[in-house]
């Protein structure tokens, strides 16, 4: 019975093997029989952006890689600048119609998009914006357009930003697990919710003072787009004065109360159509494919641009991990490569591995040794972020961008008090006095608290070795700045932890005329499988990756958000150079 039985598994699962090989087989047929010509791109045109995945700096598969796109959960940022800034000098594209967005991007990342519709409309063209619900990030990035609609029943969110902070003490209390915790710094509030049931005056002042910032770069960029004062802005926040569609019409907020129907009529007039013609759209991801073979910078000379995002783990790393395997080989390759005149390191991290860090840090500066390195910062380049980033030429960061939180903790999880309770008693033998240092089943003694504290303080003193250095500045000013303390960008740029204040686009320039170059092409690193390679080349990552958004599905996005803070808790190893906490803007 059991030989039939795996004979039917085995002729069962050569059949499957074969049906996936027909379907790569197909799919990979009609990608190499398509080029620019399948994108069809008409006169007097509307570019619909509709943002409903995931923003990610570079998603790093190769624009010619057949199965570019495909099972892939993000999209780039630079590959959406890059098709509004073709698209602002193609004239068959007369405008764009921002369509209904839940954007999942960093407040950074959203100031970039709102800097490349600027220009855009610089042009002479027109940018609308419709929205049934527009969240605060949302109404953010609309409130570019020359003109912004809402549904007659739609929302419009508008109150200022907020931050929540979860405790875990009394949990870990009742429980009897918990985390063990050694820190430097009064402000490294990573570990404070182990610590603590409620805030500390110091961790209060810096995410108040931090959101205060980011709200007021916000604020700033609004009044200026919508004619608003500053002061009425706030004003509205603090009344929910945009909380009804009629409300936000009479705040000045948008323009119009109006159904998706009239809205198109409006984009017909923009366009000097009959109200009863057929609009001419096309969306955002079939335009990136046209505006991807579109080179707008090319030379012999390049510009390496190395893009570093995620949390830092030690290890090779991925598209999402920043680990010492992958960006030290880049920066390897554009360093060796004669071609590459500079390089700019783009960061988007919250820090991680205090290690890997280092080992980052390290390469950097052979690197800068023979070509100037520039860094960019994304949404956030904080703690290791900032580590790695501190010995650049340059630092370039967005006013939104979260950056500093120099200073460093460890964690170590400890069950003892749970074991005691449910009757698990461990023994330990060794060879030696320290062979036995820890056991999860025991208290941390004094002299294993002891030791751990030394690496924190040797690190930290590292770290503020490598800031000092980096910036110019003596220890002790890198102190002052440091404590695990996070700042926006605008204060950063105010206290000297970063040099200009720009976009990615910026930092490039900059390196240029580092270098002297007028005209010159760009080179990504690194490069990526894409999704469907990934999927076929390990099915069970495929696998689990199903039962991820099985679990998002079912327990929700806020809960799912926590399980991986949770694991990203549990996943810590060693001394750790990471955010204070997780800036959730709301």
């Amino acid at each position: 019975m059991n030989f039939l039985r795996n004979f039917l598994a085995a002729i069962l699962g050569c059949i499957v093997a074969i049906g996936i090989i027909f379907m790569m087989f197909f799919i990979l047929v009609g990608l190499l029989g398509s080029d620019e010509d399948a994108v069809t791109v008409k006169n007097n045109s509307i570019l619909e952006i509709q943002l409903q995945r995931p923003i990610a700096d570079y998603t790093g598969t190769s624009e010619i890689n057949p199965f570019s796109g495909l099972f892939e959960e993000s999209q780039g940022l630079d590959e959406i600048l890059h098709a509004i800034t073709v698209a602002k000098d193609d004239e068959r594209i007369k405008g764009i119609s921002i369509n209904n967005n839940f954007i999942i991007a960093g407040l950074a990342q959203t100031q970039t998009l709102r800097k490349a519709l600027t220009e855009f409309k610089e042009k002479g063209k027109f940018v609308y914006a419709y929205g049934d619900f527009y969240t605060q990030k949302d109404y953010y990035l609309a409130s570019v357009a020359d003109s912004v609609f809402i549904n007659p029943v739609g929302v419009l969110d508008f109150k200022g930003l907020s931050s929540e902070v979860l405790f875990f003490k009394d949990l870990q209390d009742k429980t009897g697990i918990k985390m063990e915790v050694i820190r430097h710094g009064k402000y490294k509030s990573a570990v404070e919710p182990y610590l603590e049931n409620e805030m500390s005056d110091a961790n209060r002042e810096q995410i108040k003072e931090l959101i205060q910032s980011l709200w007021n770069s916000m604020v700033a960029e609004i009044s200026n787009n919508r004619n608003i004062s500053e002061q009425d802005l706030n004003s509205i926040a603090d009344t929910l004065g945009g909380r009804t569609p009629k409300y936000a019409k009479l705040s000045g907020l948008l323009d119009e109360v109006v159904f998706y129907d009239e809205y198109e009529s409006k984009l017909a007039n923009a366009l000097a159509i009959e109200k009863s013609a057929e609009i001419d759209y096309i969306n955002l991801d079939d335009y990136t494919k046209y505006a991807n073979k579109k080179v707008l910078k090319s030379g012999k000379d390049k510009i390496a641009v190395i893009f570093a995002q995620g949390e830092i783990f030690y290890g090779e790393g991925g598209p999402d991990i920043i680990g010492q395997g992958i960006i030290n080989k880049a920066l390897i390759k554009a360093r060796n490569d004669d071609k590459v005149k500079a390089i700019v390191l783009r960061v988007n991290s919250p820090g991680g591995s205090a290690l890997t860090s280092d080992i980052i840090w390290r390469e950097v500066e052979l690197t800068k040794a023979i070509k100037p390195v520039i860094v960019s910062m994304g949404n956030v380049a904080a703690s290791g972020g900032y580590y790695i980033a501190a010995g650049a030429h340059k630092i370039f960061a967005e006013p939104t961008t979260i950056t500093g939180s120099i200073g460093v903790f460890g964690t170590v999880p400890n069950v003892s008090e749970l074991a005691g309770d449910i009757g698990i008693n461990a023994e330990q033998v060794g060879t030696n006095k320290n062979a036995v240092d820890y056991s999860l089943f025991e208290p941390m003694t004094d002299r294993f608290r002891n030791q751990v504290q030394e690496g924190i303080e040797d690190t930290y003193e590292t770290f503020l070795e490598r800031v000092a250095q980096g910036r110019n500045i003596t220890m002790a000013q890198a102190d002052s700045l440091a404590q695990g303390r996070v700042w926006s960008g605008v204060d950063a740029k105010r206290l000297g932890l970063v040099d200009e204040l720009g976009t990615l686009e910026d930092a490039i320039e900059a390196a240029a005329n580092m270098v002297e170059l007028s005209s010159y092409g760009i080179k990504k690193f690194p490069k990526y499988k894409s999704g469907f390679e990934r999927f076929m080349e390990d099915l069970g990552g495929a696998s689990a990756k199903t039962k991820e958004d099985m679990i998002r599905e079912e327990i929700g996005e806020e809960f799912y958000t926590i399980l991986k803070n949770v694991r990203s808790i549990t996943e810590q190893k060693g001394v750790q150079a990471r955010m204070p906490f997780t800036l959730n803007i709301k």
